[in-house]
């Protein structure tokens, strides 16, 4: 009787112990293809703000709060039950689809690079506001190329794992990034209205000095963060056709990418982060040169949409 509950207790100690180890395996996996998508989680939060440009002051949050749930309808409905199948089915497109999603990463950084150069991004400027509805279809619409992209990128990381692992590491990437990116939209969209509200109550003094300083900085800091999303599209999209290409045996771009970092390794401090940086920016070089080649390609039919 007690040596059958010992065994009954060993054998829920074990299974406790499985399933921690396996709470451990998809959490590990999930902060790695969090991390993985990082550049396309910044653009998204860098993008999302000017959706609601023009609107009235309490439109805001639940704009973004129904996009936020179109996001997540995106990500659990559509995407994840395709990567899914696709993992299982065929394994061997996903690095294509990577390489798409990577060009259409250096595609849209570098058409944000030429823009900045030459400031023919005032098309905004002149077209009519949108409706609230036409605002949000849109906005979810280009969520779902963005989700597609952090989900694909979430699916290369997990691909060698089992299937219970991978359905499990990207339901959790996708509530994650959900949250991370329209949790830190809100929070960007209402500073302003923060700072307001604080230089009315106080009218004087520290604080009211501080409401001051997040309305003055907001404009700067939004301007920061597109161009720190561009950049970061540019890096993740140059990285993924650079290992894309290592995995296809061309192993040129990745030998190129090491020899750059080499020039900059060392014992010094912060010599790991340079030598990162070094790698980084190689990828992002090669994400501008690609994309612009792209941009040029599809400059005939950008233009045909717009006449």
């Amino acid at each position: 009787m007690s040596s059958g509950l010992f065994a009954l207790l060993d054998d829920v100690a074990l299974i406790a112990k499985t399933a921690a180890a396996s709470a451990d395996d998809i959490a590990a996996a999930a902060a790695k293809a969090s991390a993985k998508s990082l550049g396309v989680v910044v653009d998204d939060a860098a993008v999302t703000p000017k959706y609601v440009v023009g609107f009235p002051a309490e439109r805001e949050l639940p704009i973004i709060r129904r996009i936020a749930k179109g996001s997540l309808k995106n990500k659990l409905f559509f995407i994840l039950p395709a990567a899914l199948i696709l993992s299982q089915l065929a394994p061997w497109a996903i690095t294509p689809l990577l390489v798409l999603g990577g060009l259409f990463l250096c595609f849209e950084g570098a058409e944000k690079v030429i823009e900045m150069v030459w400031h023919q991004n005032d098309a905004d400027t002149t077209t009519a506001r949108k409706s609230e509805e036409q605002t949000i279809s849109g906005a979810i619409r280009t969520d779902f190329i963005l989700s597609a992209e952090i989900m694909t990128l979430a699916l290369s990381t997990v691909e060698n794992e089992t299937f219970g692992t991978r359905a499990a590491t990207l339901l959790v990437v996708a509530f994650i990034v959900t949250f991370a990116v329209y949790g830190a939209v809100a929070l960007i969209v209402k500073a302003d209205d923060f700072g307001l509200h604080l230089l009315a109550k106080y009218k004087t003094g520290a604080l009211a000095n501080f409401g001051r300083g997040i309305i003055r900085a907001m404009p700067y800091f939004l301007s920061a963060l597109s161009f720190v999303g561009t950049l970061a599209m540019l890096w993740v999209g140059g990285g993924i056709l650079i290992h894309a290409a290592e995995h296809y045996a061309w192993h040129m771009p990745e030998e190129m990418m090491h020899a750059v970092q080499h020039l900059v390794q060392g014992t010094y401090p912060l010599a790991g982060l340079f030598e990162w940086l070094a790698g980084a920016a190689f990828s992002g070089l090669i994400g501008l040169v690609v994309g612009s080649v792209v941009v040029l390609v599809m400059s005939p039919f950008h233009r045909a949409d717009h006449s």
